[in-house]
Formats: C-alpha cells, structure tokens, sequence
C-alpha cells in the first residue's frame, strides 16, 4: 500500500448537488478495490490555462489515498473513460 496524491478536473457544467455524488463514486471505486481514501478537498471551479475538450473551466478536487500499486491502471482507466471527468493526474507521495 502507498500514499497517492489525485488531482481530478471535472466538467464545469456539473451542478453543486451533482458533484458531492460524482466525487462519492470515485472513491468508491478506490475502496471496493481495497484502498483508503484519506482526505478529499474540494478547490472549486477554477480557470484553465488552456481550453481542454472546448472547456476552458473546470471544477478541481485534490484527493489524499492509500492505495495497492496494482490497482492504479485500472483506477486510471476508469478516470479516462468516464465522461465527467476532463482531466486526472495521480502522483506517489514519498514515503
């Protein structure tokens, strides 16, 4: 298990009563795959530096998990195919 730092930019068109939900089926995707999800941080809706799929605002949630390293392409893989989702970066925290 490792520390990970999650950076998701999600589409500025989902409402505020949406988005709570949205962030929820995330991380439940992080805990059915036995991880732990530390600490979420909502950031808001922020500008882009540049326009990503004609959006050039998105809404920004910092996550803090605890997750296997086997399990990261396919968590990967899940932010990459879902339609809410318009940017993601996942990044290791040194131990």
């Amino acid at each position: 298990m490792r520390n990970y730092e999650m950076l998701v930019i999600f589409n500025p068109e989902i409402t505020d009563e949406d988005l709570p939900g949205i962030i929820d089926k995330v991380n439940q995707q992080i805990i059915s795959k036995g991880g732990n999800v530390v600490n979420t941080d909502n950031w808001g809706k922020r500008r882009l530096a540049y326009p990503i799929k004609r959006f050039r605002e998105g809404k920004y949630i910092l996550t803090n998990l605890v997750i296997n390293p086997d399990i990261i392409p396919e968590l990967e893989a899940n932010l990459r195919i879902s339609e809410d989702v318009i940017r993601h970066m996942l990044v290791r925290l040194d131990d």
